[in-house]
């Protein structure tokens, strides 16, 4: 008699028509997710020209890497990867450190006034002024059109202070009584022994600081006008957006530059943007 093999846990494996199904339909919405990457590197790989004509859906009917020598020649968008890196580095390191002191203090019950901030936090995360009041508030105080626009009014998130705060809360209270009883200071509280054991709410607050950073254009399109302090994600949508090829200041041959096209272009701006 044939044995029946045993998992780990001790049931019987085997694979029904459910889990079937299931890697059938997961497979399907993979693809689904993949395709548009596919179309993008498809087109960008594809000869201008040839583009136009249309018929590019897996593969490019001709190669050519004529559309990525345009797009590496645009000074615009190695300046708006140095304003991005910038930005997500720095704004990500001083605001999880100006978040988390604020978090440090709110975490302790004998801070005077400890409710009255609180409520103003959360009256805050409710009501704002709208985009006109905050435009003035960064006009009058000298933050427009400056590198400090990215990080001053992203140093606090009261979400983000919320989260640390309940983190804090479940540190044991006989480690900072301990510290106390030796000498210890707030701050060399906060820095040597907070820190180091929120490193998990620390390292996910810190991701999606990062990545608010990194994907940001609006605050550049609103208050900056120097080109040289837009971001990455502000010039890929104006490429998208003014859909043409860049050719001032391009040392190419008249013969590719007449082979571009706007879409195939912009297509290999966008896979470089998201290498």
């Amino acid at each position: 008699m044939k044995k029946k093999k045993l998992g780990s846990t001790g049931f019987q494996e085997r694979n029904n028509w459910f889990d079937y199904l299931n890697c059938t339909l997961l497979g399907f919405f993979s693809l689904i997710a993949l395709y548009p990457m596919i179309f993008v590197i498809a087109g960008s790989f594809n000869e201008g020209l040839d583009y136009i004509e249309g018929g590019i859906y897996l593969f490019p009917r001709k190669f050519s890497i004529e559309n990525y020598l345009v797009v590496i020649q645009d000074l615009r968008l190695w300046n708006g990867y140095l304003v991005t890196i910038g930005r997500t580095v720095i704004g990500t390191i001083t605001a999880l450190l100006f978040t988390s002191m604020v978090a440090y203090a709110m975490s302790r019950k004998e801070l005077k006034f400890r409710n009255t901030f609180y409520n103003l936090f959360i009256f805050t995360m409710f009501f704002g002024g709208g985009l006109i009041p905050y435009f003035l508030v960064i006009n009058s105080i000298g933050l427009y059109d400056t590198f400090w626009v990215y990080i001053i009014p992203g140093l606090f998130s009261v979400y983000n202070m919320l989260v640390i705060v309940n983190f804090f809360k479940s540190i044991p209270e006989e480690i900072r009584e301990s510290a106390i009883i030796d000498g210890a200071s707030e701050t060399r509280i906060f820095l040597q022994i907070y820190l180091p054991l929120s490193k998990p709410v620390l390292s996910t607050v810190g991701l999606w600081i990062a990545v608010g950073h990194w994907n940001s254009f609006f605050d550049s399109m609103i208050f900056t006008v120097n080109e040289k302090l837009q971001t990455l994600q502000y010039y890929l949508m104006k490429v998208v957006k003014e859909s043409s090829p860049v050719t001032d200041g391009v040392s190419l041959p008249l013969e590719i530059i007449n082979r571009l096209s706007p879409e195939t272009v912009t297509l290999a701006a966008i896979m470089i943007s998201v290498v």
